[in-house]
């Protein structure tokens, strides 16, 4: 809890576990179904376990945290003492946990103010992660959902995703692009979808290509310092040499590595890895 107030957020954020033990923060669970069988991400099924088991799987697909799973945080934060709660997750626009939260916040005993990041997975993590340090500098609830609103819109992302089957199959590719893969294609997740904005022949290459994506992000924003989160689902070869070109860069203030659990992974399949970025501070 930070002050009197708690933190909620959703799995798919892939907050570091040192933040969530630090401020108590609740985590609503999403669900992953594998061949008409549920799991609560993080809590029934590892990623290791989810990506050893999706490639025989006939059928996947996920949803977002019941309105009860929400109601319990809402009630363990309460139990611990919070005045207000601060409900953060992933956009409204690829998952419906915003609505269920909304519905959830009805049945609190205290305020719940709900959040829209409008981002998923780390992308939705570095906004959290903005909304955390603006209470602890002592910003009200207006500023910190300003905070968030400047933070989903200045981050970025870049990722290498193999299984694009299971990314069309989720409706999660913009446009048809199957026709245009060859190669390694290198991706950036935008409003409209997944995108294909360069192929690769090699991992190789393609590490150096979203490193060049990131470069380009610094280039722009001379003046700021850049939080990189670093992330992979069964591909932590291609994740530590995106990272080792990364982390020595001086624009760049910090890297969180991460890990692409089932709620993303199954619509990227095994395989993914990229980084997402923030220009900080993210007040203009």
């Amino acid at each position: 809890m930070i002050r009197d107030t708690a933190v909620v957020i959703d799995s798919a954020a892939y907050l570091p576990q040192v933040l969530i033990d630090r401020h108590g923060v609740f985590i609503a669970p999403l669900s992953v179904e594998l061949d008409g069988e549920e799991y609560l991400e993080g809590v029934d099924i590892t990623p290791d376990e989810f990506y050893q088991r999706i490639g025989d799987a006939k059928s996947v697909s996920t949803s977002q945290p019941s309105i009860g799973r929400l109601i319990e945080c809402y009630q363990r934060a309460a139990a611990d003492g919070a005045k207000h709660i601060l409900s953060i997750h992933i956009g409204a626009n690829v998952s419906g946990t915003v609505q269920s939260a909304q519905l959830a916040a009805e049945s609190s005993e205290v305020p719940v103010t709900v959040v829209d990041t409008g981002q998923a997975s780390f992308a939705e993590g570095l906004c959290v992660m903005e909304a955390i340090e603006a209470l602890e500098e002592g910003a009200d609830l207006i500023d910190v959902m300003e905070r968030v609103r400047l933070a989903s819109a200045v981050v970025g992302n870049t990722f290498v995703v193999k299984a694009l089957d299971l990314a069309d199959r989720g409706g999660r590719l913009s446009g048809d692009v199957h026709d245009a893969v060859v190669g390694v294609p290198v991706m950036v997740l935008r409003e409209s979808g997944m995108e294909v904005v360069a192929m690769a022949k090699s991992a190789a290459e393609a590490v150096n290509t979203m490193a060049e994506h990131v470069l380009t992000a610094i280039d722009n924003a001379p003046k700021k310092k850049f939080r990189v989160g670093v992330g992979h689902g069964a591909a932590p070869e291609i994740a530590a040499a995106l990272r080792e070109r990364l982390e020595g860069l001086n624009a760049v203030a910090e890297v969180i590595d991460y890990v692409v659990g089932p709620s993303m992974g199954s619509h990227t399949g095994p395989g993914t890895a990229g980084a997402v970025f923030i220009p900080r501070p993210v007040t203009p």
